[in-house]
């Protein structure tokens, strides 16, 4: 009774505060953010050990704790900081890629190339395995479905992203309107990459779940533009 009475003492709020962190940091799904986190609950270890306790040994193992979660954090931002883009990189990374770290970012950039597209270039068929995954930075495609074009691919806008991974076929062709430039990754080398990179997989995820929810929502502007559904 005695313990659990302790617990709501400011000491005790304090200790459960630090564990409270990690427990938070575990179900993060960013690894910068769950290791800044880590590194604040840490922190209150300490603090606590030293403030409260009183008890050294405590405050050794929740300082070598604050020490690993520093050092990664402080070797990631020093890779962050070496990384160079280019303006259209850096296009696409405040936009489908944003929740990578700017070093993991650049590691996914070069599994892909940049093209420079012209009118008529085909990038997904119809009904066919789709082969790259696109982004548009730049320039406009048509999308065709069962010989009606029933949507427009514009800058910024992720192509192939519903089946490149799961290597199922195209739901639509997708046409160059004119002259263009995006990056393209082969989805050969993709998959695999997926594979054995968790947190890019996850952060690639995310920007597919964006992409696909701004493709709805043009969707359905372009359909009350319209009129709506008519039978």
């Amino acid at each position: 009774m005695d313990t659990f009475a302790s617990a709501f003492t400011p000491a005790g709020l304090v200790y459960q505060l630090s564990f409270a962190l990690l427990v938070a940091a575990m179900l993060s799904t960013r690894v910068d953010r769950l290791r800044a986190i880590v590194a604040v609950g840490a922190l209150i270890g300490v603090a606590h050990a030293l403030v409260f306790s009183g008890d050294v040994l405590d405050a050794i193992w929740w300082a070598l704790l604050l020490g690993a979660a520093l050092l990664v954090l402080g070797r990631r931002a020093a890779e962050n900081a070496r990384v160079r883009f280019t303006e259209e990189e850096e296009q696409m990374l405040r936009g489908v890629f944003s929740a990578l770290p700017r070093s993991r970012a650049r590691h996914l950039l070069d599994q892909g190339f940049w093209l420079s597209g012209k009118e008529g270039d085909v990038l997904t068929k119809e009904e066919e395995t789709v082969a790259h995954l696109y982004y548009l930075a730049a320039g406009e495609a048509r999308v065709i479905s069962h010989g009606r074009q029933v949507g427009v691919c514009r800058p910024g806008d992720l192509i192939g992203e519903v089946t490149v991974l799961s290597g199922d076929q195209a739901s639509a062709t997708v046409i160059l309107n004119g002259p263009a430039r995006f990056w393209c990754a082969p989805a050969i080398a993709l998959r695999p990459y997926m594979q054995t990179h968790d947190d890019v997989r996850r952060a690639l995820e995310q920007g597919f779940a964006r992409s696909l929810k701004e493709k709805l929502r043009k969707s359905n502007e372009r359909l009350a533009e319209a009129g709506g559904v008519t039978a």
